[in-house]
């Protein structure tokens, strides 16, 4: 509100409220804090779990920074900047995703202290954008170099990711079949991994340790007829995406039936055009058929009759991994089926699975999409066995795409602390400051690591640091025996990219939140004029999880 010769002026609707300055930073800094706390205590292999019931009373329990800030409604706007950290980390590679958060969360407490020594923003900014740029370069020197045929790396990569997870229990049998799948996907002279042709199917009975890598496709369907064979050996396979039933015209047309003789022939001509199109699958050789669309009950019982197994309603999605699997190709039309564009399976078979019947294509020869089906005893762990399997996925596609890895453990994090406060010394200026702030805030991992398994963490942090001034580069936390370890010996390591997409995203929303010095919150249009709080002014009903 704006006045001129003591008549007041309302520039913003009435309602809305508006915070400036240091107010307004706290206030932002308070909300990015509160939502780094919410997820620090599941950081490591002793990290602890939260379970999460939305309005509708449904329950996920994980330790997946990304699903648990997912699932949280979260209000304040400075807060849903944090959760975008985790959704960029957990789509660019995977895992890190707590990390990347707590770094940001750390690097705005850290920026509160220096705010208060009168430091501008703009200058606490631009020293956090020098000591990311310093990162990167210290990162990429202490890493390792990694070949795809170097699977026991590859393993304790995926091992690493999943540790600490509900997958835990089994993650050597899991961790075989992450790097197995992702060996078999990633294509020659392609750079890139499309973990997408990995297909996670999940199906509640048995136990984590039944959870089996097939060599093809797994497709949630049953055969079409019960008169259709339950298993085919050395199957070749026809993938149609179109429906295999009479189609109605394009326009409107009448047909008019004068005589009962001239009905028998409509249908007489009707069935011999499904009789046709049902030859046109079985003169191509094929045996086993998936359709995008419907199939006609009629060409369902010739279909039957020819032994061939149809499956109707795949997604396109499945239908493009089968066609990977068996290397066949997607057909438009019946016309065009010949037997060099059928998919090839060693078995296809129909068995039943948690008391629901799947199709099973198997043996594929060299398959570039492949399947795993998960098992667990309930809903809740074959759903966290589904991300922590996403998870050691992606770490390994990331790994064999970049062939660099970083010692695990908070070892990365304070070698990084400890080189740039010597690159601090050599700056200079206030920006100086903002780079030692920065390397205090990356230690708030191994910091982590000691408190969510504990030990205290002052006395951690003091070790490790010697350790390192002593020149153990990989010397981190070993959670169990409580002592600093060499990290690549005892197999915990990281994909290099994790640790500098968690410093890039982290430094970039930290430095966004600090540089805003005016939160105006437009009211809602339900609220009556002037009363109750707007969006974003306000708290996000966390207040009792405290400082850290």
């Amino acid at each position: 509100m704006a006045q001129l010769g003591g008549t007041p002026i309302l520039v913003l609707r009435e309602g809305s409220e508006r915070t400036r300055g240091r107010d307004a930073q706290s206030r932002n800094i308070m909300a990015a804090k509160t939502i780094a706390n919410a997820v620090k205590s599941t950081l490591g292999p002793k990290g602890m779990d939260k379970m999460l019931v939305d309005s509708m009373g449904d329950v996920v329990i994980t330790n997946d920074g990304a699903t648990i800030l997912k699932e949280m409604d979260i209000e304040h706007p400075a807060a849903k900047m944090m959760v975008e950290i985790s959704k960029t980390q957990d789509e660019e590679v995977g895992d890190g995703t707590t990390t990347a958060v707590i770094i940001a969360g750390e690097l705005l407490k850290r920026a509160e202290d220096l705010l208060e020594q009168e430091v501008h923003p703009t200058l606490i900014a631009a020293g956090y954008r020098l000591a990311a740029d310093k990162a990167y370069e210290i990162l990429k020197g202490m890493s390792g170099n990694i070949s795809p045929k170097d699977t026991d790396a590859l393993r304790n990569i995926a091992v690493t990711s999943m540790t600490g997870k509900g997958a835990g229990t089994a993650r050597e049998l899991l961790t075989d079949l992450a790097v197995n799948a992702v060996s078999m996907v990633a294509e020659k002279g392609v750079k890139e991994i499309d973990i997408d042709n990995i297909k996670l199917e999940k199906k509640m009975g048995g136990s984590t340790e039944d959870t089996t890598l097939i060599m093809g496709m797994i497709i949630d369907k049953e055969r079409v007829h019960p008169g259709m064979p339950k298993t085919v050996k050395n199957a070749k396979v026809a993938l149609i995406n179109s429906a295999i039933e009479i189609e109605k015209t394009e326009v409107d047309a009448k047909i008019e039936i004068t005589a009962p003789e001239q009905l028998k022939a409509f249908l007489d001509e009707e069935e011999k055009m499904l009789k046709d199109m049902v030859d046109k699958v079985k003169v191509s050789g094929a045996n086993v058929l998936f359709c995008q669309k419907g199939i006609d009950d009629l060409a369902q019982h010739y279909l039957s009759k020819e032994g061939i197994v149809a499956v109707r309603r795949v997604k396109e999605s499945d239908m493009k991994k089968l066609a990977s699997a068996t290397s066949g190709k997607i057909l438009t039309s019946l016309e065009e089926v010949r037997p060099e564009d059928l998919g090839k399976a060693g078995l296809v078979e129909e068995r039943k699975i948690g008391g629901e019947e799947m199709i099973f294509v198997e043996d594929c020869l060299n398959p570039k999409a492949v399947s795993i089906l998960l098992r667990g005893g309930t809903d809740h762990v074959v759903d966290e066995l589904e991300r922590g399997m996403h998870d050691a996925l992606k770490v390994v596609a990331v790994t064999l795409e970049d062939g660099k890895y970083v010692a695990g453990g908070g070892a990365a994090e304070i070698e990084l602390a400890l080189k740039l406060r010597d690159y601090a010394a050599s700056v200079g200026g206030r920006e100086q400051l903002a780079i030692q702030a920065f390397a205090d805030a990356v230690e708030v991992v191994p910091r982590a690591l000691a408190e969510n398994a504990g030990l205290d963490p002052i006395d951690m942090l003091v070790a490790l640091r010697s350790a390192h001034e002593r020149g153990e580069k990989n010397a981190g936390l070993d959670v169990f025996k409580g002592e600093p370890t060499d990290m690549v010996k005892a197999g915990v390591i990281e994909p290099l990219r994790v640790k500098t997409q968690a410093i890039s995203s982290g430094t970039e929303s930290a430095t966004m939140i600090l540089r805003i010095d005016d939160v105006i919150a437009s009211s809602r249009a339900s609220m009556p004029a002037g009363g109750g709080m707007p969006p974003g002014a306000g708290g996000m009903g966390m207040e009792g999880m405290g400082d850290y």
